[in-house]
């Protein structure tokens, strides 16, 4: 799934609509024959019948104005004849399976009274959600993908200048498929919106905070800051206020649910678009600033230092014990500054071998995980300087894909120093200490459920 607009080839999408032109002219379906990938066209052919039935009910669904289903967004619905509104099927988005609707729909906002936040927000409210709860009618929850995805353009009106200009926008949501069928079910605006914080959210291509009850979306740095507060601190803060956990039990590892926007609430709502729209909703409650922490905040000298007084023990180390522990021989053990913390950082090569094309990136980490580096995490630690003091560590753990053809994948694991102490004491377990820690897959933050996902 692209995040911007698609190329439109129209020679091909004319031998796509030859080949395939009787589902299409009832279903408006994608045949599996069309999907080179066999892994996309073997999920394509098992839920055919219900995307055929999705693709119905979709095109019989009322919305507040008409909403095509197309294959390509930025095509042109007058132009009947090249217009493919076979808008559902399963494709790869950044080496997920996705369960991909994209269409157009017909509105046309007015750019003077919605900043680009609440343009995304009414489209996400009129358009997204309605269509969410078709997919759950017709799509088991246990569809074999990994997310579920929503590509919609609509249009905007600018009228600041001497002549009206009308322009087309394109948002684009990819959620984890759990949590979409969650947010069906969430009525609570708070809920809604931590789910989507852990959610891909593009406008035009570009990334975007969305913010259900504010003017202007989130900042993207205090947004991005805020998914690296722990879970279960989040959790216990929520429970507390509202009586309720505050997320789903089948993706705990997540961030707070509110971050401070970068703009100021709207004092009055403006109408939505040039017919009537929907109501805002409540602003969730502002978490209290957390007390400042009296420890100095460590510095790029302070890990300097700390290498410097290390740095024979940490080669002893690479160069000793590196067949046991995995190290690899060019990437010497090293203090750094992570998050204002001091961490010490080693990378470490996997042991096991993977099927890029047979399994997800939450697998391939679970798995990392559960058989490669927690059973590594005793020995390792018994060779670390005693003495060295410092608040995490940071395993980068490269994994090698079954045949070498791939590039190998680096799944990090940022781990508090009191977590990995506690997990090797058996005070918490696997899934507690995953929790605590932060897990990067080529530089990117996962929510990461081990149970779920093995």
């Amino acid at each position: 799934m692209r995040c911007a607009c698609r190329s439109f080839n129209v020679d091909k999408l004319l031998l796509c609509l030859t080949f395939a032109l009787a589902a299409s002219s009832a279903f408006g379906q994608v045949s599996p024959a069309e999907i080179p990938n066999l892994k996309l066209k073997a999920v394509e052919q098992k839920y055919l019948p219900q995307l055929q039935a999705l693709h119905k009910a979709i095109d019989g669904a009322k919305f507040s104005f008409p909403f095509l289903l197309t294959r390509y967004v930025n095509s042109d619905p007058d132009r009947t004849s090249t217009f493919d509104s076979r808008g559902l099927e399963f494709v790869n988005f950044q080496g997920e399976t996705v369960l991909k609707v994209s269409g157009i729909y017909r509105a046309a906002y007015d750019s003077d009274q919605l900043t680009e936040n609440e343009r995304a927000v009414h489209t996400f409210h009129d358009v997204i959600i309605p269509v969410l709860g078709l997919v759950a009618q017709q799509i088991p929850a246990d569809v074999e993908c990994d997310a579920i995805g929503f590509e919609i353009a609509y249009h905007t009106r600018d009228s600041s200048k001497n002549f009206a200009y009308e322009g087309r926008e394109n948002l684009a949501i990819v959620m984890n498929r759990q949590d979409a069928f969650v947010l069906l079910k969430e009525t609570d605006e708070q809920q809604q919106q931590t789910l989507l914080n852990r959610s891909a959210i593009y406008v035009n291509g570009k990334q975007l905070g969305l913010a259900l009850s504010d003017r202007d979306a989130f900042d993207l740095e205090a947004l991005q800051e805020s998914r690296s507060t722990s879970y279960r601190a989040a959790a216990r803060s929520t429970q507390a206020s509202t009586g309720s956990p505050i997320l789903l039990d089948s993706n705990p590892a997540a961030i707070p649910p509110h971050v401070e926007p970068r703009g100021k609430p709207s004092s009055s709502a403006g109408p939505a678009v040039v017919s009537p729209a929907a109501s805002a909703g409540s602003k969730p409650p502002v978490p209290a600033a957390p007390s400042a922490d009296p420890k100095a905040t460590p510095t790029q000298a302070d890990a300097d230092q700390l290498q410097k007084r290390f740095q024979d023990q940490l080669d002893s180390l690479l160069r000793v014990n590196n067949p046991s522990l995995n190290l690899v021989d060019y990437a010497s053990p090293s203090f750094a500054v992570y998050h204002d913390k001091l961490v010490l950082q080693l990378t470490l090569r996997n042991t096991l071998a993977f099927d890029k094309n047979a399994s997800s990136i939450y697998k391939r980490a679970a798995q990392t995980f559960d058989l490669f580096l927690a059973p590594e995490l005793k020995t390792l630690m018994q060779k670390l300087p005693k003495d060295a003091e410092f608040d995490a560590l940071d395993f980068s753990v490269l994994n090698r894909f079954s045949p070498q053809k791939d590039p190998s994948e680096a799944i990090e694991f940022i781990c508090p120093r009191q977590a990995v102490e506690s997990f090797m004491d058996d005070q918490i377990t696997n899934q507690d200490f995953i929790n605590q820690s932060t897990v990067l897959v080529n530089g990117i933050r996962i929510a990461l459920n081990l149970q779920l996902v093995e």
